[in-house]
């Protein structure tokens, strides 16, 4: 059963995106006239993302067929907002790599020629993170977001990662608390955390 709102959380591999493509399946086999988006962060940086962004399309599109992709890496919830509609189930995958773009800035390709203070990218974030959390409340159709747990292990080094894990702790908890039902994946099992089954 598709929620009106989904937070998919789960570490690598754990069957997070795979979850997320099969609600978006079973929504489009309700009903012909039922659409289904998926908003893509990523961004190619090297030969291998562009690698593994392209096997993801390809496994994607024999998984849900009709599905269509829309990349997105900066405002996920400016697309939200662009694609939602009853009829139509939004899909972004993923928050962690959405979060990656933010914070890094200068690997940005929008901010490559002058790179933003900490208080912009600060800025920034708080200002996407707000439309994110409002498209997700206020979407005509259903939205599943998927995000990695990557809190779970021992205290990163490097004071930029230990930031970059609490920012994205805050943004999960945002997110989890904006969404109907929140799923844990592990294993490729699903463990509701918030909502009906």
């Amino acid at each position: 059963m598709v929620s009106r709102s989904e937070l998919i959380l789960g570490g690598q591999r754990s069957g997070k995106s795979r979850r997320a493509e099969l609600l978006a399946r079973d929504w489009l086999a309700q009903s012909p006239g039922h659409h289904a988006v998926m908003v893509a962060t990523a961004t190619a940086w090297d030969d291998e993302m562009q690698e593994r962004i392209a096997r993801h399309k390809l496994d994607r599109a024999e998984r849900v067929p009709g599905m269509l992709t829309v990349e997105e890496p900066i405002d996920p919830g400016q697309a939200i907002q662009t694609r939602s509609s009853p009829q139509t189930i939004v899909v972004v995958d993923c928050l962690t790599l959405w979060l990656t773009n933010l914070l890094m800035p200068h690997e940005n390709a929008e901010n490559s020629q002058s790179p933003l203070s900490k208080e912009a990218v600060d800025q920034q974030i708080r200002a996407r993170a707000a439309t994110l959390l409002i498209a997700v409340k206020t979407a005509p159709g259903p939205v599943v977001l998927v995000g990695n747990e990557i809190g779970l292990g021992v205290i990163p080094m490097g004071r930029e990662t230990r930031a970059f894990v609490d920012e994205l702790g805050r943004l999960n908890q945002d997110v989890a608390a904006a969404c109907e039902r929140v799923t844990f994946m592990a294993a490729g099992l699903p463990m509701t955390l918030k909502g009906a089954l």
